[in-house]
């Protein structure tokens, strides 16, 4: 059974993560406002929308011009439905959004169109413009950015972002490498990284995975701010909520579910005490975690293969305590 008690099919072709999961978790009434803050391509727009009645709101925010144009086509014509190009770190700036909120969802990462796309740059498997911008109006390209970092900050990119144990030796590699010929394409950049990777035992590597897939997933952290945003977007969507409104996040990377579950515990839970502060300090939470985190299942997994690194975490905005 799904939000409002009533079992829904998720939408054919484009398949949304955790798409059940997510509307049980948004609790979505249909006098409500919600945002999804990462349009994407509308799958969870569209079971939201679904659920909403004729006096219902759904604004819908992404930086991709892409999503947007998908969401101006599909949603655009709907009354209840508003549209903003921009983060979901600037929802605060959103005077709809500020009006408040039952929900909120994002679902964190690069989405599926945006990988299949080789112009957009953001896939190894795909030869395109080495660019990786979720936002190609605005900050640098992979490509710029590559040009002009030396190699300790790039070494230190693909450490923070992708856990790459080979970061210095990938950096090295980088640096020698565009002082011959520009790195301007995907194709270029991934087949240097596999080259510098050191050679291993033949059927050493049981991991199956691409050289360069740490590499290209911290770049483009880095490039989009991802992290710096999400950051943001934690802290505005609690502002924008109602009391008992839900924020729902699916995240794909630990980094990001780490930072989702240490917001929501900071603001859950009282912290430690310390038996050496001569007196307690109050701590009054401001969120309640929904149960704990959620993965996708077998029969998802099984089909849809981006789920398998899903994590979903859901909690409820609390009211203030009443003045004494």
């Amino acid at each position: 059974m799904t939000a409002g008690g009533v079992e829904r099919a998720a939408p054919s072709g484009h398949l949304p993560v955790m798409y059940r999961q997510s509307l049980d978790g948004l609790q979505v009434n249909g006098k409500g406002t919600y945002l999804d803050g990462t349009f994407g391509r509308g799958g969870h727009a569209r079971g939201v929308l679904d659920l909403l009645g004729p006096d219902g709101r759904l604004l819908l925010m992404d930086k991709d011009p892409d999503a947007i144009a998908v969401a101006e086509r599909d949603f655009g014509g709907d009354p209840r439905v508003s549209i903003f190009r921009g983060s979901f770190a600037a929802m605060g700036s959103w005077d709809a959004a500020n009006a408040g909120l039952d929900g909120v969802f994002l679902d964190l990462g690069v989405s599926s169109p945006q990988l299949d796309v080789a112009e957009r740059g953001f896939s190894f498997g795909k030869d395109g413009p080495l660019d990786m911008r979720m936002d190609p109006d605005s900050g640098q390209s992979a490509a710029q950015w590559l040009a002009s970092a030396d190699d300790q900050e790039i070494a230190d990119v693909l450490w923070t972002y992708g856990e790459e144990r080979q970061s210095r030796r990938i950096a090295r590699a980088i640096v020698a490498r565009r002082a011959e010929e520009p790195l301007v394409r995907t194709a270029q950049l991934a087949e240097l990284i596999a080259a510098a990777m050191p050679r291993g035992k033949p059927g050493s590597d049981k991991s199956r995975i691409h050289p360069a897939t740490r590499s290209f997933q911290a770049i483009r952290i880095f490039i989009n701010r991802e992290l710096a945003d999400l950051e943001a977007g934690l802290d505005a969507a609690l502002d924008c909520l109602k009391v008992g409104g839900r924020l729902v996040v699916i995240s794909f990377h630990s980094l990001e579910d780490r930072i989702v579950k240490q917001f929501i515990n900071r603001h859950a839970k009282a912290p430690p005490s310390n038996r050496r502060l001569p007196v307690e300090i109050a701590f009054t939470p401001r969120l309640a975690t929904i149960g704990g985190a959620q993965k996708a299942d077998y029969a998802e997994t099984s089909v849809n293969p981006r789920s398998r690194s899903a994590v979903l975490r859901v909690a409820e905005k609390l009211a203030a305590p009443e003045a004494a």
